[in-house]
């Protein structure tokens, strides 16, 4: 993200970024086709008022504002699918696996990885003929996804649905709402609000784009062509470039340090939604998210543009970012995935026991930094 200046104004936390910014900074193409789960609750007005003006006319009802009913905690799983739609019949993965968790009192969140390779116990899920077993994380999208008579069809509102049941089998926390977003979604929302602006923390070479922004030439064993580059320091980046970047794994720390720097960016287009002061604009969120189309998936819970006003109020500032270190299982062709090292999974258990905050100030070294 851009660095924080002592003169700046105090932002409000536009979390409406965190259901939807997150999920298109996912690091393979993104598609979902429409909403899953139910609307959420609806606004319902408030007491009516007692008196009223002189003359006897009654003063108007209130009616509660948006997100009046949105308590915490929150978990909203955030997540990025790998699809090729070209490719008939092609199953999605997850590439990208995010949760944001909100405390009770709505004025703090944490945002963490959880690496694609995750060595988990699916559950079996009858709807895809799945029956279960022990293996990646990113393959819970695609077994899920299967339609039994239909396999050139897969659903991947479907997957979500045996993903969210094997992160919070996981993770132990109840998934309250979640969102996806598609490439096209991404880069029209990063180049409506003008680019970003983020802190690259190292060199990045692109495998996927030329400079100008066209895709690369694919070849046998890779890609062929000019490359784009993202050279350390503060930079602004469009729509393309956003996605792109974000997209990298194949760097100096590997799949981990995409986590990060997806983290980062998704902090960045907070701060700079939060610049346009959209939390508590409900006719703007809903504007942008009609524009979005069918490029967005919400996924149950509260409708957006109540949870953006409810966590509308939350400082910039305290939404941290948390990277779990965690190693692989196995090595070479006995390579099986990964795990999360103790304090990772040592900060699960905290966070599910509310004890999120004194944990990260215990652990700094979990703190992701810009």
């Amino acid at each position: 993200m851009s660095r924080e200046s002592g003169t700046r104004r105090p932002r409000r936390a536009l979390l409406l970024a965190a259901l939807v910014a997150v999920l298109l900074v996912a690091g393979g193409a993104l598609v979902v086709a429409r909403l899953v789960g139910d609307s959420g609750p609806e606004r319902r007005p408030g007491p009516a008022a007692t008196t009223g003006p002189p003359g006897g006319t009654a003063a108007p009802s209130p009616t509660a504002p948006p997100g009046a009913g949105v308590k915490g905690p929150l978990n909203l799983l955030l997540v990025g699918i790998d699809t090729r739609v070209s490719v008939p019949g092609w199953e999605p993965h997850a590439d990208s696996v995010l949760m944001l968790h909100v405390p009770a009192g709505l004025d703090r969140a944490y945002l963490f990885s959880l690496p694609r390779d995750l060595l988990v116990d699916i559950p079996a899920f009858p709807k895809s003929g799945y029956r279960g077993g022990r293996t990646k994380l990113t393959h819970a999208m695609s077994y899920g996804s299967r339609v039994p008579g239909s396999p050139k069809q897969p659903s991947a509102a479907q997957g979500y649905e045996l993903l969210r049941g094997t992160v919070s089998g996981y993770t132990g926390l109840r998934v309250d709402a979640g969102a996806v977003i598609t490439f096209t979604g991404f880069d029209r929302l990063v180049d409506t609000l003008g680019g970003v602006d983020l802190y690259i923390d190292q060199r990045v070479v692109s495998l996927h784009r030329r400079p100008d922004g066209r895709h690369r030439d694919p070849a046998p064993g890779g890609y062929t062509g000019p490359q784009m580059v993202y050279e350390q320091g503060e930079r602004h980046l469009n729509g393309w470039q956003a996605l792109d970047y974000a997209r990298q794994r194949y760097i100096t720390g590997g799949d981990y340090a995409r986590q990060r720097h997806q983290q980062q960016l998704l902090k960045a287009m907070a701060t700079k939604i939060l610049d346009e002061g959209l939390a508590r604009q409900p006719d703007r969120v809903e504007q942008i998210t009609a524009a979005l189309g069918d490029t967005l998936l919400y996924a149950g819970g509260p409708r957006i543009v109540d949870l953006a006003y409810a966590l509308g109020g939350l400082p910039a500032d305290r939404i941290t970012l948390v990277g779990l270190p965690g190693a692989g299982v196995g090595r070479g062709s006995a390579y099986r995935g990964e795990q999360l090292k103790k304090v990772g999974r040592d900060f699960l258990t905290a966070l599910k026991a509310g004890d999120a905050e004194a944990y990260v100030a215990a652990h700094p070294e979990l703190r992701v930094r810009r």
